[in-house]
């Protein structure tokens, strides 16, 4: 029948051939939604082709036949009088594979994906990511600003070291001082390393929990949420190591706030 759902066989079989456990395709559908591009008014670039062309083998992967024929035929017509409907039939598609995504994988991976509407939903979606952490916490955010501490790292638990990795000239000016008055209030309670990276080089908005989680916002926490909705999605365990392994360097050859 058309739009039936595979049953649960057809759909780790699907899974196994592309290599992906129920886990994996679950962060990273989490990581596709998070980066669709404006599907409504965008040029298509070879991003946005890109951007397509996973969204169409991760949909597949899912296992709904109908929706992996719908998601190619929307993909080839985007463009013309019916460009909106299309990008409707995209956005729509890759939410129910996320959906679907999320109830067959783990329990414990369950949640890794947060959308955020406002302020408020920001300051909670965060805040669950770093109550997760058990002893480091790495702030990866070129333009840092004072919010990064005041709004956002204070839900962090007692103990756990914050650090907190900004671009040497995108960072905002309130980030030194909201510095100095953490260390001043609490000190040794709840440790703060506040380093700079060279311009340009942190292309990536991260919070790295325990140096192994690593979790991909999709606007910086000076306005997380704050004009329009973000997300924040787990990346899986492989790209985690990579992120891991990307900016401990940067780390290290950061130059202290």
């Amino acid at each position: 029948m058309r739009g039936q759902l595979c049953n649960n066989t057809s759909v780790k079989r699907i899974i196994s051939r592309m290599n992906l456990s129920p886990e994996a395709l679950y962060l990273q559908l989490g990581q596709l939604v998070a980066e669709m591009p404006d599907l409504r008014n965008a040029p298509i670039t070879q991003d946005v082709n890109q951007w397509l062309g996973r969204a169409a083998a991760l949909v597949t992967a899912s296992g709904n036949i109908a929706d992996s024929a719908a998601m190619n035929a929307a993909a080839n017509h985007l463009t013309g009088i019916l460009r909106e409907t299309n990008a409707q039939t995209i956005s729509a598609i890759v939410h129910r594979a996320l959906a679907t995504a999320e109830m067959n994988a783990p329990a414990g991976a369950k949640g890794a994906f947060i959308a955020a509407g406002s302020s408020f939903d920001a300051f909670s979606a965060v805040g669950k990511v770093l109550a997760r952490a058990q002893a480091d916490i790495l702030i990866v955010d070129p333009y840092a600003d004072g919010k990064a501490l005041t709004d956002f790292a204070v839900q962090a638990s007692e103990g756990v070291a914050i650090r907190i990795l900004a671009g040497e000239s995108e960072h905002k000016a309130t980030l030194s001082p909201a510095a100095q008055n953490w260390a001043k209030q609490f000190a040794a309670t709840r440790p703060l390393e506040v380093r700079l990276a060279p311009a340009k080089t942190l292309h990536d908005r991260l919070i790295i929990l325990d140096g192994k989680e690593a979790w991909s916002l999709t606007q910086s926490l000076n306005a997380f949420a704050t004009r329009s909705p973000a997300t924040i999605v787990r990346v899986d365990e492989e790209i985690a190591t990579m992120k891991v392994a990307a900016y401990q360097p940067l780390w290290q050859a950061g130059k202290p706030l």
